[in-house]
């Protein structure tokens, strides 16, 4: 039986804390979204000057990158490689870069997706999240 780490409610608050501030540095108006290694929402938050779809783009990304233990973005290269059959991967709806997974001691614990800029922008920011737990 192997033990596993969890996002505990402290670690969602930094994460998003230090998200917001990546966002904010570069007038960034984005929603950040937290789900569990499920894929479960932990935290959804959109900020002032968001698009209204951002907030459903950016769970689904954290979704995608918690679901499959990768990056939204591999989904994304995949798909423009040619092998468009992903698109009917099942509750994967998410694959565009800005979903990026949260890896402790080689076990993914969550995911971190961001909706609202360029997508190199978005991961930036979910980067920055994930970064202030030390990971």
């Amino acid at each position: 039986m192997k033990s596993t780490h969890q996002l505990e409610a402290a670690d969602v608050r930094k994460i998003a804390e230090a998200a917001e501030k990546e966002a904010l540095a570069n007038q960034w108006a984005v929603t950040i979204a937290i789900v569990d290694a499920g894929g479960h929402l932990l935290w959804l938050q959109r900020l002032d000057g968001a698009p209204p779809v951002s907030a459903h783009i950016a769970p689904a990304k954290a979704n995608t990158a918690a679901m499959g233990r990768r990056e939204s973005k591999v989904y994304e290269d995949v798909i423009n490689q040619g092998r468009m059959s992903f698109l009917s991967a099942p509750h994967l709806q998410g694959m565009l870069e800005g979903g990026v997974p949260i890896v402790k001691d080689g076990q993914c614990i969550g995911a971190v997706g961001v909706s609202g800029v360029k997508s190199v922008e978005d991961a930036q920011i979910a980067r920055a999240g994930i970064a202030a737990i030390g990971l």
